[in-house]
């Protein structure tokens, strides 16, 4: 791989407090990616806000304003994790879809790939900037466009299941499925709206578990024990 974005959940960060942020937790993702931008991958992070925020469940807010606090979440999550990465030797960069003040510099698909190569992690906050699309939109459409080679979900779970694992003790872990069979079966593995982007774009995804020993430096190099989510 040379070019890969990395999505990285808001509440696994949390660690066992399940919200804000777990220090040892956020560290060792660290120390992880530090590895593999060493073997020279060019890295981008995508970080979910759900260890701060989640929008859907709060009825009595105007939609469009829970999806913005759900966005400022991440772009949270990013200045803290961009700031353990670098206690740990990285270089690293926020760009986000709209203007943070002095905090984030502004995406643009050229000041990213820049960045890239210069051997700096880039972390895409903010989603894409507008309600109504998460931050599995958000990290395929950052990965469309920076021509990534794939997508790597650390998640809770260690890969897509035809049923949940945590209701269904006999659910039956996939070691290969299509993004067609997926979106078939309703697995959501992503949401629907990235579902189709990775089909229509041929972006293929990587599903394992984010806690799992070094299974971040394991999904990158060969040791994958996750779910592949093919796209031919």
């Amino acid at each position: 791989m040379r070019r890969v974005l990395l999505k990285l959940s808001g509440e696994a960060l949390a660690g066992e407090k399940h919200t804000g942020f777990d220090e040892p937790t956020v560290t060792e993702v660290a120390r992880q990616v530090k590895q593999i931008t060493e073997s020279g991958v060019q890295t981008g992070i995508v970080i979910g806000g759900g260890n701060f925020w989640r929008g859907r469940t709060s009825g009595s807010i105007d939609r469009t304003k829970a999806d913005q606090i759900g966005m400022l979440a991440t772009v949270m999550n990013c200045i803290y994790v961009s700031e353990i990465f670098r206690s740990v030797g990285m270089k690293t960069q926020i760009l986000t879809p709209f203007e943070c003040g002095s905090m984030t510099k502004l995406f643009s698909k050229d000041r990213a790939g820049k960045y890239f190569e210069k051997g700096i992690v880039v972390f895409f906050a903010g989603g894409t900037g507008h309600p109504y699309f998460s931050t599995d939109t958000g990290i395929v459409l950052r990965a469309v466009e920076m021509d990534a080679d794939g997508i790597y979900l650390a998640k809770a779970v260690d890969g897509v299941y035809d049923s949940d694992p945590k209701l269904n003790p006999a659910a039956v872990k996939y070691d290969e499925i299509t993004i067609q069979e997926v979106i078939d079966k309703k697995l959501a593995v992503v949401d629907l709206t990235a579902s189709i982007m990775c089909m229509e774009n041929k972006m293929p995804m990587y599903v394992f578990g984010l806690n799992t020993k070094n299974s971040i430096v394991n999904a990158l190099t060969g040791k994958f024990s996750g779910t592949k989510v093919t796209v031919a």
